[in-house]
């Protein structure tokens, strides 16, 4: 008989729920190095814009501006925000 092979200790809804409580999500690649991955929500939102963008509902610059939108107002703290904002002030 063939053997059954065990489970690891954690099953998908651990494994979704620790990472939707995570502050960032990040996935190492051999070529481009650490890759930073939006929660599993963001990345629903931004496929279902995609889509749109894809069947021609809405226009491509118009699903990028809203996609940019909604990643500035998620990541209102992020690091790249403040510099951003200096560079910004920097310029005026």
């Amino acid at each position: 008989m063939a053997e059954k092979k065990t489970r690891r200790g954690t099953s998908q809804r651990d494994a979704v729920d620790k990472i939707r409580q995570a502050q960032t999500f990040a996935i190492n690649l051999p070529v481009v190095g650490q890759v930073t991955v939006p929660k599993p929500e963001q990345l629903a939102y931004y496929g279902g814009l995609a889509a749109l963008a894809a069947l021609e509902l809405i226009d491509w610059p118009v699903a990028l501006v809203i996609a940019t939108g909604h990643l500035l107002a998620s990541n209102h703290r992020s690091h790249l925000l403040e510099e951003l904002g200096e560079a910004l002030e920097e310029a005026d």
